[in-house]
């Protein structure tokens, strides 16, 4: 029998996965509470598993949020006598507990790695410093100080490759971009360092292969071994090209659970992770493509043989309670039902035998994120911002239709511009013809001036004295002969 009575409280920025925490440890009776995002709806909300909700605007200074919490957590201790345990599922909330630990622990429970380390594992850089480290396979990859670095990196690992933000939460963020150029990438590099930006980018070797290459390790990591749990599976689909996973499976990987065993346990962190791998059909290595050291968005796909998640691992191990032995369910399917209207899906509907693999792909799915029988709502609200967003797409579409020109109007300002062009180009024609008769006018002064100074020379030849200087001319060529 779990003993339930210690309180859960979720930091929840963005709503996606809330839900699956209140649901999880809600169905057991445990009393849950959650702090939302100030100004921002989300489904999760209205999840029916919460004892109380309250909303905080997380961009206030980080002291007046620590104040908050402090507060809040303080009243849920008199309420149940002890402190809440603190969970989370956004990288940056990670940080924010990590960075104000000492002072969030008064009122509140949570897992504290041996050293402070949620930070460098979020920053792509460090985290690939740390896998090389602990012996674990990651893709090549280089943090560049200037264009130069960069360009020595491309020639070492060919095209394309990959760039990435180093640090998310330090100024101004690179997008990860396919880079398929040298000159891509150095036009990238040097606008950043021209708005004198720090780079802050990485460049990461791109490795070949479609998203059933991409594998998942969940695990819950204690203060003592036996009391981990660690569960592997596989990306089927994804939301957009390098989105999060809308679909997937439990499959055994007993490598990438050692890799997650060797590169947790060896910097010392405590709590639920999630990391993705890639496989390089290459070498025939699974490389760590990013960690995320808090409760991951697709948790609720990995249910061991006995309910057991890493939700529940945690919760149990904080108490202090025993912890049942568990195991993987492989073939076990979980779907984010933003798959049906988002995912990637290319190609899907021009080739009929893909469009059959696809509906093929869910079958056999044990959970939906937003939907359950026991807790209804969030899925009825989800919808409801579904169709508002389907709704606004098609009054979109008939305000473009009705503003479009009508095919006539457009023919006639056509004709228009059409023979505004003709007359204008007459006009110059005319101009060029005026020019012609101008030239042609002035070729024929030129003529008439010539002739009169041919008669005038020859009225000279006929006059006396030309015919005496032609004959002095000739006395003294003769002189100078003789």
């Amino acid at each position: 029998m779990i003993d339930t009575t210690v309180p859960v409280a979720v930091i929840d920025r963005d709503g996606y996965g809330g839900v699956s925490i209140a649901r999880t440890l809600g169905r057991l009776g445990v009393p849950m509470y959650l702090v939302a995002q100030e100004g921002f709806s989300t489904p999760g909300w209205s999840s029916r598993y919460w004892a109380k909700r309250v909303r905080w605007d997380f961009s206030l200074p980080e002291e007046e949020s620590v104040a908050f919490l402090l507060d809040f957590g303080a009243k849920i201790r008199t309420n149940h006598g002890t402190r809440a345990i603190l969970l989370t599922q956004k990288d940056w909330t990670a940080i924010f507990v990590e960075r104000n630990s000492t002072i969030l622990q008064e009122q509140f429970l949570f897992p504290q790695p041996v050293r402070g380390v949620i930070r460098s594992l979020l920053n792509k850089w460090e985290m690939h410093l740390l896998a090389e480290e602990h012996g674990v396979p990651t893709p090549a990859m280089a943090c560049p100080a200037s264009p130069d670095d960069a360009g020595e990196f491309l020639e070492c690992s060919g095209l394309p490759i990959v760039m990435k933000a180093a640090d998310q939460y330090l100024g101004d963020q690179a997008s990860t971009t396919m880079i398929n150029s040298r000159q891509e990438l150095m036009e990238e590099l040097d606008h950043r360092e021209a708005a004198g930006d720090p780079l802050n980018v990485v460049l990461q070797e791109y490795i070949p292969g479609d998203v059933d290459t991409v594998w998942m390790c969940n695990g819950y990591f204690a203060p003592t071994p036996d009391r981990s749990v660690i569960f592997t599976g596989r990306k089927l689909r994804q939301l957009w090209a390098t989105g999060i996973a809308s679909l997937a499976v439990c499959q055994p990987n007993e490598t990438v659970a050692t890799h997650t065993r060797r590169l947790m346990e060896g910097v010392g962190y405590r709590g639920c992770v999630g990391i993705g791998y890639r496989y390089d059909r290459r070498d025939g290595l699974y490389k760590v493509l990013d960690v995320n050291p808090r409760v991951s968005g697709v948790f609720r796909l990995f249910v061991g043989t006995n309910d057991v998640d890493v939700v529940r691992a945690c919760y149990l191990d904080l108490t202090g309670q025993q912890l049942p032995v568990t195991a993987l369910q492989p073939g076990r399917k979980w779907l984010l039902e933003d798959h049906v209207f988002f995912a990637d899906r290319t190609g899907l509907r021009s080739d009929s035998g893909r469009i059959a693999d696809w509906i093929k792909s869910v079958r056999g799915v044990r959970e939906l994120h937003w939907f359950a029988a026991d807790d209804p709502v969030p899925m009825l609200m989800w919808l409801r911002v579904l169709f508002r967003w389907l709704a606004r797409l098609a009054l979109d579409a008939v305000k473009r239709m009705r503003t479009r020109p009508d095919k006539d109007v457009v023919r006639a300002n056509q004709l228009q511009a059409f023979t505004e062009s003709e007359a204008g180009l007459r006009q110059q024609l005319d101009h060029v013809r005026r020019s012609e008769a101008e030239l042609r006018r002035l070729l024929d002064q030129t003529r008439s001036a010539l002739d009169e100074s041919e008669a005038s020379l020859e009225a000279i030849h006929q006059t006396r004295a030309w015919r005496m200087i032609t004959r002095w001319w000739s006395i003294k060529r003769r002189l100078t002969r003789h």
